[in-house]
């Protein structure tokens, strides 16, 4: 099946940057021409690799954004400026540059809009990168799923695909988003303004007896507060699914 080698058998290839766009001002989406790529499923990630003049290394993990059967590759990267790989990646890479990739990788974390029972996303930040590859999914196939994205952001501003998001909600076809922001005035938001807890997990998502799927992924302590608090509810451990990154807030 498409989307489920080994990572053994993955071999390196060499990717062409045909566009970049800038999702928040310290998030930018990649995207990539892949000739041979094999396909992918929501919620896989693949591996970058750069290779320095003097012949060093680095690489690093980044999840999938585009939706399966998309004619092109896309991630985003997270820019730390005390990162290895993310500063170059987000910041000096350009159009018509080529890095190396690998992938696709991973069969846990992911999302077939042919499963049944509602979806319950929940993001920490740039951790809403593979939820957005099962939300565009699910649309591309048409599906009408139940899906419900609970997305933490800092600001009004941090927000990944913020426009794309509201134009996915505003389809009625049964996906809805919730924001919760951490760091924002009331002026600017009068949404939810604090951190995810066991009323807003509650609120947002379906009771355990709905047995829903649920995928959460964002920074480490934000994915084992959530998942822990999920399982408090009554959800069965099963059904949770996690993908983490470093605690700074993004792979680096």
């Amino acid at each position: 099946m498409a989307g489920t080698a080994v990572l053994g058998r993955l071999t390196w290839r060499e990717a062409e940057v045909v566009a970049l766009r800038d999702e928040t001002p310290t998030v930018r989406t990649l995207v990539l021409d892949l000739p041979g790529w094999p396909g992918h499923r929501a919620g896989q990630h693949v591996d970058i690799r750069l290779t320095a003049p003097d012949g060093y290394q680095a690489q690093r993990s980044y999840s999938i954004a585009s939706a399966p059967g998309a004619p092109r590759v896309e991630v985003a990267v997270e820019r730390l400026d005390d990162g290895e790989v993310s500063p170059y990646l987000n910041g000096v890479l350009a159009v018509g540059d080529r890095i190396e990739l690998r992938g696709p990788i991973g069969g846990w974390f992911v999302w077939t809009p042919d499963l049944d029972g509602p979806v319950f996303l929940v993001g920490g930040g740039s951790g809403v990168v593979p939820l957005m590859a099962m939300a565009r999914s699910r649309r591309d196939a048409g599906a009408t799923t139940p899906m419900r994205l609970l997305l933490s952001s800092p600001t009004l501003d941090d927000v990944v695909y913020r426009d794309e998001l509201d134009r996915l909600a505003a389809a009625g076809d049964g996906f809805a988003v919730v924001h919760t922001l951490t760091r924002e005035s009331a002026e600017r938001w009068p949404g939810h303004r604090r951190r995810v807890d066991a009323a807003l997990l509650a609120e947002v998502g379906w009771p355990p007896a709905d047995a829903p799927r649920v995928y959460v992924c964002g920074p480490t302590p934000f994915v084992e507060v959530v998942a822990d608090t999920l399982v408090d509810l009554g959800h069965q451990p099963g059904t949770i699914r996690t993908e983490r990154f470093g605690a700074a807030g993004g792979s680096p």
